[in-house]
């Protein structure tokens, strides 16, 4: 078991220099898997407040492109750091990949062996929208089957990161953290680190949480903070969307 110190209360947090929220999709901006209105009234709020808003997801390009015409964010990041998507833009590789075609066959062959162990795992429905990473199935698997599992694709030359929602394979080094890095740099390249601060509620998450200092987890991040090389710095109390609220809450408390 990893040892960590146990994140404050949001309620603590001073983020009155926020000027960017990074946050994860599934489980973080959802509730029972939906957005609600309640979110994109919270948007707006943080909008009207200068406070921009950049989601970070595992879910393909496909719904990144989506996601970032029709919700009112700056943008949104796909495929654990993959690619970024902008309104009325053709998606942005961020992973330096040489060839796209050759890649995928590396990832689909990878998680063709991970079914020689595993044959009840599915590949995603949305793979054919993807460009940067594989998408399957987490439902039924152990932290010793993680285990394994991560060992296969190092093996094979990529990453592996799960969520509460899918497993994924990824080019070596992509991380959700780095590839923020990046996208602030070209894109928001005034922003000093304490004016960002990154959400998420899983284990694909990490690189957030580890590589900016002003992190939070909902709730429902807790059954996983054993599982974290460094834990958020904040924790919310309530799960999913409704902790998010939370966040919003206390940013827009600290600018009253």
């Amino acid at each position: 078991m990893i040892s960590f110190q146990v994140p404050q209360a949001i309620q603590q947090a001073n983020l009155s220099a926020v000027r960017l929220i990074v946050s994860d999709l599934d489980g973080t901006l959802t509730a029972s898997d939906r957005l609600s209105a309640a979110l994109i009234e919270a948007f707006e709020q943080l909008a009207a407040a200068e406070i921009r808003v950049l989601i970070s997801t595992g879910r393909s390009v496909g719904w990144g492109m989506a996601l970032a015409q029709y919700l009112p964010v700056a943008g949104v990041m796909t495929e654990n750091g993959g690619a970024i998507c902008w309104p009325e833009q053709a998606p942005i590789i961020l992973s330096p990949i040489a060839a796209i075609a050759d890649h995928r066959q590396q990832l689909q062959q990878c998680f063709q062996q991970i079914q020689q162990h595993w044959p009840q795992l599915q590949a995603a429905a949305d793979n054919a929208f993807r460009q940067t990473d594989w998408a399957f199935d987490v439902t039924g698997l152990t932290e010793a089957d993680l285990t394994q599992i991560a060992a296969i694709a190092m093996g094979q030359g990529l990453d592996f990161v799960y969520s509460a929602v899918q497993c994924h394979l990824l080019p070596r080094g992509q991380s959700k953290g780095r590839s923020l890095w990046q996208v602030c740099q070209s894109t928001f390249p005034a922003l000093q680190p304490e004016q960002i601060v990154t959400v998420g509620d899983s284990p694909n998450d990490a690189s957030l949480f580890a590589e900016f200092p002003l992190s939070v987890g909902v709730a429902n991040l807790v059954p996983y903070l054993h599982r974290l090389p460094q834990p958020p710095r904040y924790l919310c109390q309530q799960p999913e969307v409704a902790g998010f609220l939370e966040l919003v809450e206390v940013l827009l408390r600290d600018r009253a």
